[in-house]
């Protein structure tokens, strides 16, 4: 019998390394670090800070209505907008969560 094909023992040593470089991608985009330590070197991630002036240096009004959209859920809606849930219930007592409807506006103040 004629020796073996060294293709045959790369074939699956490429496919380990294929596997092995997936993972690493795969758990390097998924951490939440932010890749960044903050000035005072504690080891946290710097935190992104929002300006509260907008380009013209006028202060920005918070809205005062959320347009819902498809797939939105009302604790969703009060992460994204800042507004606690049970405040939005409060000024919303008609909004039912189980049949919220693209393109309703609900009150946020």
């Amino acid at each position: 019998m004629a020796g073996r094909s060294p293709a045959r023992f790369l074939a699956p040593l490429a496919l380990v390394v294929f596997a092995l470089a997936l993972v690493v991608v795969v758990t390097s985009t998924t951490k939440d670090d932010g890749g960044a330590t903050g000035a005072e070197g504690t080891g946290q991630p710097a935190r992104a800070t929002a300006t509260p002036t907008a380009e013209g240096g006028k202060k920005r009004k918070p809205k005062k209505t959320y347009t819902i959209k498809s797939g939105d859920t009302p604790s969703g809606i009060a992460v994204k907008v800042d507004v606690p849930l049970d405040r939005i219930l409060e000024l919303n007592p008609d909004l039912d969560p189980q049949t919220l409807t693209p393109g309703t506006k609900i009150k946020l103040r």
